[in-house]
């Protein structure tokens, strides 16, 4: 399985790719990715202890193909915004998610329905992961935003 790779100030966080749950989804995510639209943004903000977000909110980048043609939770797609797994963000319109994505700090069930479901397409991968994670959240709480150096396929 494709793993995500995102170089941050504080460490390297591993995202194993799950395009079994969200195939449109991962390849969206996986072309930004190529275009090297993530490299030297900002991660990420912090939402009420229990994501971080990140993508390119703020930035004059936008992807190519332009939004999602499809929110996958509505179309079969099996898993669940638990601790570690990874959803596209969006706006209350299902159907627009774009390059933003988010990482759950802890369950988020409600995330699975809220305004037609966040679609989850990858998952922490390891420990070492997770320490990047918390330590980007512990940051992000104290008023300072982690840089993405570089994201890759590996």
């Amino acid at each position: 399985m494709t793993t995500l790779r995102i170089e941050t100030e504080l460490g390297i966080i591993g995202l194993r790719l799950r395009p079994d749950a969200a195939p449109t989804t991962v390849r969206h995510i996986a072309e930004a990715v190529r275009l090297g639209l993530y490299d030297g943004n900002a991660c990420c903000f912090y939402r009420s202890d229990f994501v971080i977000q990140c993508g390119l909110h703020g930035t004059n980048r936008r992807h190519p193909n332009g939004d999602l043609p499809v929110n996958e939770t509505n179309h079969g797609a099996v898993l669940t915004n638990a601790r570690g797994t990874v959803a596209v963000a969006h706006f209350d319109v299902p159907d627009n998610g774009s390059t933003e994505f988010f990482i759950n700090l802890q369950h988020n069930a409600h995330l699975d329905t809220a305004y037609g479901g966040y679609c989850v397409f990858a998952q922490v991968d390891g420990a070492a992961s997770f320490g990047v994670v918390d330590a980007i959240a512990a940051s992000i709480k104290q008023g300072r935003k982690v840089k993405i150096s570089a994201m890759a396929l590996v």
